[in-house]
């Protein structure tokens, strides 16, 4: 009776767990249930992650609310307000601030300030390399430090010193404003008491950093043109097509900025340029991939190399680099409009600045998706928890691994990032695959039986763009089945590799005995288990000694007659026998490459003994 009240206790605690989880509740108010050791570790996890989520995508609703400000500024001066304002609001900092370079000093100067309380402080130059903010510009890398008077990475100077105390300031992060390779400046976030900053926070900066200094550079160009055109008010005729064109161009940012609000996407904004300036359009990634195309775009491979900057025009076909301030995303082309006007160069480079934004969104939501796939295949790897939560986590996925289905390890060149690979088999694998990153190699859950056919199609649709080496294991069954077959797969890829077989794809059965003398911890129980398992099995069931005929019978060289002397069973036996090994081992096991395998695994068994 006491053992069937701590069971029922191990429910009631599980069923609390949940009732916290579906309310909502807090990786604290979860910690401090009174549950069972698994459950509560399992329900800390699910805690933890949708906290970690909830960050991201509160980050994601801020920074498209920063966008959404940013694209109604048409002020300079209120743009870097609006700037450093937001960035206080995101980081949660005690003030912001912003610096801008003045290079014909060689300096920086503060230009915007959110929470500053220092007069001093509002009017302090950093030159290059001193304080912080100094490391920042020269270097254009991010820093940050949760103590700066405890820390001596930076050059430390009266004037700044002395700046940075009259304002208080003890933890600081910086992040550079750059754009087509051009420092403009640097945002900070600043706090009075130490404090540290995580690494969402910083790359929360630094994507605001970037939608700043994109913003600012096209404000900036903005204000130029409209002050030209107040300097060309005596010329009736250029003004007010000048103003016509400035008008297009407002307007033409207005829909691309509500497209983006609405939700649209690339392919949105492509056919918005395309019906704005007539012709065509088409959106191309740096690979040649064409990634959005409106009707009568030249088909992929004919894009002319227009190289990154601004506009340029060749043969009539004109090419933007859509970039952010650190990498280029894509060329947004355009062909079929003959000479294109100011505004409508205006229009074009608004299309590209709008289509960089939504191009950073769809990379940091991919992100946090194969983040959260990648800790689904560490925990099915790694076999973490009871089956039946694997089976719900899995299933949670997108994957059923109650169906058939086969593991891939995949393993790319020398320096391929391992979240493009991840990318890249997602796009190519079939629906109900899971692809995620587990200790510097890909590996995908993929449904299906044939594991020898699917590593080699997977490995030739991504060599399209560069070598992957693919090794597949299956059919597989449950979870419980992933831990062994992702060590076999880890083995077979280091064999492909060993062979000179890199870029290919294979299913370890396809190796045989090659890939268990180069693997990198070759398993022979398997290997024998792997070409003798058929007979093994019916060996075991049915009390018979087919795998000792076949030893038998290559032992007599293929002669039944010389094997059933060595059996001391009549020839017929030993022809009955055969013809059992036959159907159980496939039409092919007399065959030099088969047959070869066999014997070796035959081999194999003698030197391992006898099965406990």
């Amino acid at each position: 009776m006491a053992e069937r009240r701590d069971e029922g206790d191990g429910d009631d605690g599980a069923l609390r767990l949940l009732a916290l989880l579906a309310e909502d509740a807090s990786v604290a108010e979860v910690a401090a249930a009174d549950a069972p050791g698994p459950a509560r570790e399992l329900a800390l996890r699910v805690a933890g992650a949708r906290q970690v989520h909830r960050r991201r995508e509160a980050g994601l609703t801020a920074l498209l609310d920063t966008v959404r400000a940013l694209v109604t500024e048409s002020d300079p001066g209120q743009v870097l307000d609006a700037i450093v304002r937001r960035a206080r609001t995101l980081i949660g900092t005690d003030l912001t601030y912003l610096t801008l370079h003045d290079p014909d000093r060689g300096d920086t100067y503060m230009r915007a300030t959110d929470g500053s309380v220092s007069a001093a402080f509002q009017s302090v130059r950093l030159e290059l390399g001193a304080g912080l903010g100094g490391l920042v510009a020269s270097t254009r890398k991010p820093y940050w430090t949760a103590d700066y008077w405890n820390d001596d990475r930076f050059r430390h100077t009266s004037d700044i010193d002395g700046a940075v105390s009259e304002e208080g300031i003890i933890a600081i992060c910086g992040t550079p404003l750059i754009v087509d390779h051009v420092f403009v400046g640097v945002l900070f976030a600043a706090n009075r008491s130490p404090r540290p900053f995580t690494r969402e926070e910083v790359a929360l900066l630094g994507d605001l950093a970037t939608l700043a200094a994109v913003t600012l550079v096209q404000t900036r160009a903005l204000a130029d043109a409209e002050a030209a055109l107040a300097a060309l008010s005596d010329a009736h005729e250029t003004v007010r097509s000048y103003a016509d064109g400035v008008e297009k161009a407002a307007t033409a940012h207005d829909r691309f900025a509500s497209l983006v609000l609405e939700g649209g996407g690339v392919d949105d904004l492509t056919h918005a340029l395309a019906d704005l300036l007539g012709g065509w359009a088409a959106l191309v990634d740096d690979d040649g991939t064409v990634r959005s195309a409106t009707r009568g775009a030249a088909p992929p491979g004919t894009f002319p190399d227009l190289g990154s900057g601004r506009l340029v025009e060749s043969d009539g076909v004109y090419g933007l680099a859509v970039a952010t301030a650190a990498e280029r995303l894509a060329t947004l082309y355009l062909g079929g409009v003959g000479d294109l006007t100011d505004s409508e160069r205006r229009t074009v480079e608004r299309a590209g600045v709008v289509t960089a934004l939504v191009l950073l969104f769809e990379r940091q939501a991919a992100d946090t998706r194969q983040s959260a796939r990648n800790r689904v295949v560490s925990e099915l790897v790694a076999a973490r928890g009871p089956a039946e939560d694997r089976v719900q986590l899995a299933r949670s996925a997108g994957t059923d691994p109650d169906v058939p289905y086969c593991l891939l390890v995949l393993r790319g060149e020398a320096g391929t990032p391992v979240r493009a690979l991840a990318l890249s088999a997602a796009a190519v694998v079939a629906d109900g695959s899971l692809v995620g990153a587990h200790d510097g190699d890909v590996v995908v859950l993929v449904p299906g039986g044939d594991a020898d056919g699917c590593a080699r199609e997977v490995a030739a649709r991504l060599g399209r763009r560069s070598a992957v080496t693919v090794a597949g294991v299956g059919p597989l069954r449950g979870v419980d089945a992933v831990p062994a077959a992702y060590d076999e797969a880890l083995r077979t890829v280091a064999a492909l590799i060993a062979l000179g077989r890199r870029g290919e794809g294979a299913a370890a059965t396809h190796l045989g005995f090659a890939g268990l003398i180069v693997g990198s911890d070759p398993d022979v129980g398997a290997y024998v288990d792997r070409e003798l398992g058929p007979l093994l099995d019916y060996d075991s069931r049915r009390g018979t000694d087919l795998v000792g005929t076949l030893a038998a019978y290559f032992d007599a060289g293929r002669s039944p007659r010389h094997a059933a002397t060595g059996l001391h069973v009549h020839v017929n036996t030993v022809a009955q026998r055969l013809d059992r090994i036959g159907a159980l081992l496939g039409e092919d096991w007399q065959e030099p490459e088969r047959s070869l395998e066999l014997q070796l695994a035959l081999r194999m068994r003698r030197l391992l003994g006898p099965a406990p």
